[in-house]
């Protein structure tokens, strides 16, 4: 059986992997994470701990979900983003050529400078704004420079899933407020976890390596997404459209956010058959399981 390393296991992406390849044979999934009672723990960010790991299992592949995705934080805790999202994506690259292994790395839509009027491709310049960007592709460049040929780099936007995500702390805002003011002239893909799981579950055994977006068909707005979710959930809650600049005046230590963020999967559609579902039936499917 083929043993799969899989960083972040406990966080949304590594949950939907472990729940996509339920009942597979092929592969064994070996769950690190930081420190998280029953599963093991892995400092990505550790060279050394790193190669003791891959010495120690051989793995046929490792899915890296590891990542310091709060934006606002990663502002002002620039050294452990850079750690965690470009040092880490490097030392596992290192071992991953190291013992011949494939590397897949999840990267994000905040490399892109978020200014366009059409969807990113694999092929469009990027230019990010935000640090959590910046380290996100400084993370991607090494895994490109140490994997040695070996990897699957998926840039994916607004995920949910099993954890905390918007999709949650909306249903949970509207449990005490009649209205909630979201940014509506910020435009992305919902995507679901599970459809991305389903993604890199896909490309693992083949050879099909280079740079993907891997998100859900579609766009809308933050406001529409809340408004889709009200309108699933049964919610009457009323959602006031704001814009990103009100939002900056409300929260004045956020991040800049991309105002256009939509990736095309460009690569997928290229080079192989499989199809991501559409945003809103994705989020039908999640808000189902919820209940």
């Amino acid at each position: 059986m083929k043993k799969v390393i899989i960083t972040g296991a406990n966080g949304q992406l590594g949950r939907a992997i472990n729940k996509v390849f339920e009942g597979n044979n092929e592969f064994e999934l070996i769950n690190t994470d930081f420190n998280v009672d029953g599963i093991r723990n892995l400092d990505i960010t550790n060279l050394e701990d790193v190669i003791a790991l891959f010495e120690e299992i051989k793995p046929y592949a490792i899915i890296n979900c590891a990542a310091h995705t709060a934006v606002d934080l990663c502002e002002v805790q620039k050294d452990a983003a850079y750690k965690i999202n470009a040092i880490g994506p490097r030392n596992l690259a290192i071992a991953a050529s190291k013992y011949d292994a494939k590397i897949v790395h999840v990267s994000t839509d905040y490399v892109f400078p978020g200014d366009a009027s059409v969807p990113y491709t694999e092929f469009d310049k990027t230019g990010p704004k935000a640090m959590y960007g910046i380290t996100k592709l400084n993370g991607e460049n090494f895994v490109r420079e140490f994997a040695d040929g070996r990897w699957f780099i998926i840039r994916t936007a607004w995920l949910y899933g099993d954890g905390k995500n918007f999709v949650k702390t909306m249903l949970k805002l509207s449990e005490n407020h009649d209205t909630l003011t979201v940014v509506d002239d910020q435009v992305g893909s919902p995507t679901s976890a599970m459809e991305l799981a389903r993604m890199i579950k896909y490309l693992l055994p083949t050879e099909k390596y280079g740079l993907y977006h891997g998100t859900c068909e579609g766009q809308c707005s933050w406001a529409d997404f809340a408004k889709e979710i009200f309108r699933l959930a049964g919610k009457s809650t009323v959602v006031t459209p704001v814009t990103s600049e009100q939002y900056k005046e409300m929260n004045p230590n956020s991040a800049d956010r991309p105002k256009f963020s939509v990736l095309e999967n460009y690569m997928l559609k290229l080079s192989t058959d499989f199809m991501f579902a559409d945003w809103k039936d994705a989020i039908r499917e999640y808000m189902q399981d919820l209940k």
